[in-house]
């Protein structure tokens, strides 16, 4: 019987616990979804301003419902140099805020229109292929149904431990000691690595009676120290800002949660205060019990106070906080004492940790696209004046660029065909195909301005002359690459689609000017004025920067949405 009854509870949890995070996940991935271009905007609205990147931070997180996911977004731009410690510390407290969204909504005792919602939303996911937003809301629907689902199956798992004297004593053992409470809470929340799947668990034990109200806050405290982990973990291997941003969401939480133990009771009294309800009232009669639509033994009241209590405690830190932003940078600079040596070759944007939130995940990928667009027009810049000067003192640079540009390639593209696995909408697929064919176009006008280099440094080490016409023809056509390559990467910076005309323009101008500069080297190598070995240097340079100007013009198809 007792082991019929450790099965029980322990599938019962496990199969509550997977349904429960299995629905925020799809909940989360739907309201993406339907989110889309929007939740970008938001995030483009991010300044130093620590009030705004607070509110971006509540907005965000409510809008994905993963507070972990926007700790790891924060610290990936931090990390690439998009954002400063002090504007990243008020987006994490924001983002504290938007998760305890989750605990009000599960809060809701509507758990008998849990499979409704996931009969309705699988239905709509699998017959709605034709119409998108029906598909996501179909996904929105059958998260939520789950969420509650699972949330009912774990709590009918442990109906069968209110009686058992050894469960009864250790929860009234966390009750008695905060400490305790808080250790537990936090190393179940690393655990799982979801703060909202500890927070179910915690309200499926306090709603069937199984803990007390102080035990139930102690947890939650705990939980709200565990879930900075992730963004700890997703600070490794990161830059020193990187590491600082995610130091100061572990300190702000925990110096919130030392002294919320130290006005322990008087926190309890302002949540029972604003909350309607006697939180450890438990049902004991039939009648109770239909009017409470539960079973003998819960507790009504003790979910809202919960999820009141989580709200709470991360809105009184951030308000304490808020002011002190400068100050905790300076702690966390420091702790994590340093000088950051930047890595030019390394993805500054990308991060496979975002893979989850798409729209997100696709927005870094064009911030790394344009910043390897850059490498690409530096390469040219630098290709171009080392065909003028031969100055050696060029290659250098010219390799770590071309190295870096190789590098940047295979790193966006291994992230994009990853992004590509995921849950996507369609127009986030065929964003995904127009950046893999710009990034591949960026890293073959790399390959042919090392050819043109390699040309230059023949040219040089065999001491071939060109004569002032071909150095004319060389530099006018060199600059005209250039300045088209310059064109649509400003483009590409503004996200502007109205250059197809411009971009064709410049690209029958590069290739009237090869074939003109290739026939008239023709005729005088016909006439004896030029030599042969000269020439083959030549017309090869024409080529490769023809060739340059094929590729740009690629990059611009792949822009405006042609391929």
């Amino acid at each position: 019987m007792s082991d019929l009854f450790n099965q029980a509870l322990i599938f019962g949890v496990l199969g509550g616990l997977g349904l429960f995070i299995f629905g925020m996940r799809t909940m989360s991935e739907g309201l993406q979804k339907i989110a889309g271009e929007r939740l970008r905007r938001i995030l483009a609205a991010l300044t130093n301003n620590r009030i705004i990147g607070t509110l971006v931070g509540i907005g965000v997180t409510a809008l994905i419902q993963s507070s972990s996911a926007t700790t790891v977004m924060v610290v990936g731009f931090v990390n690439a140099g998009m954002m400063s410690l002090v504007q990243s510390i008020g987006v994490v407290l924001g983002a504290n805020i938007g998760t305890t969204i989750t605990a009000q909504l599960i809060a809701f005792k509507i758990t008998h229109f849990a499979l409704p919602a996931i009969g309705i939303g699988a239905g709509l996911k699998i017959f709605s292929k034709r119409n998108r937003k029906l598909t996501y809301t179909g996904e929105i629907l059958l998260g939520f149904g789950l969420i509650f689902f699972g949330l009912s199956v774990m709590k009918d798992a442990f109906d069968p431990i209110k009686d058992s004297e050894y469960f009864r004593q250790l929860f009234l053992l966390i009750g008695d000691n905060h400490l305790l409470g808080v250790l537990v809470g936090a190393i179940l929340t690393m655990l799982v690595q979801s703060s909202s799947a500890t927070m179910g668990i915690t309200l499926a034990l306090a709603s069937s009676g199984l803990l007390t109200f102080e035990a139930s806050v102690a947890l939650i405290l705990g939980e709200n120290i565990g879930t900075t982990i992730t963004a700890n973990l997703a600070a490794l291997g990161t830059n020193l800002a990187a590491r600082r941003t995610a130091l100061a969401h572990f300190l702000f939480n925990s110096i919130g949660v030392l002294y919320m133990l130290i006005l322990f009771p008087f926190f309890l009294s302002i949540i029972s205060f604003i909350t309607p309800g006697d939180a450890d009232l438990v049902i004991q009669t039939q009648q109770q019990a239909q009017q409470f639509g539960m079973e003998l033994g819960d507790k009504p009241y003790i979910a809202r106070h919960i999820a009141n209590t989580h709200t709470l405690f991360n809105i009184i830190n951030t308000l304490i906080f808020l002011p002190l932003v400068g100050v905790l940078a300076t702690i966390t600079t420091w702790l994590i004492r340093g000088t950051e040596s930047q890595v030019d070759l390394r993805p500054k944007f990308i991060d496979m940790r975002v893979l989850n939130t798409p729209p997100i995940a696709l927005g870094q990928a064009r911030a790394e696209t344009r910043r390897m667009a850059q490498h690409a027009l530096e390469m040219l810049k630098e290709t171009n004046l080392y065909v003028q000067d031969a100055d050696d003192k060029r290659l250098e640079g010219l390799e770590q660029k071309e190295e870096a540009v190789d590098i940047l390639q295979k790193e966006i593209t291994d992230f994009l065909v990853a992004l590509s696995q995921q849950s996507i909408a369609s127009q986030t697929s065929r964003d995904i195909a127009s950046l893999m064919h710009m990034v591949n176009d960026l890293e073959r006008i790399g390959d042919y301005c090392e050819k043109i280099w390699l040309l230059a440094q023949r040219k040089k080490s065999q001491k071939i002359s060109f004569s002032e016409t071909a150095k004319e023809d060389i530099k006018r056509i060199a600059d005209q690459t250039h300045d088209f390559l310059a064109f649509i990467i400003g483009a590409l910076e503004r996200e502007d689609k109205s250059v197809m005309e411009k971009a064709e323009f410049f690209e029958k101008s590069i290739n009237q000017l090869e074939e003109t500069y290739r026939n008239n080297h023709i005729a005088r190598l016909n006439t004896g004025e030029c030599a042969v070995l000269p020439g083959l240097v030549f017309i090869d340079m024409l080529h490769s920067f023809e060739k340059i100007g094929d590729h740009t013009f690629n990059v611009t198809k792949a822009l405006v949405g042609y391929r």
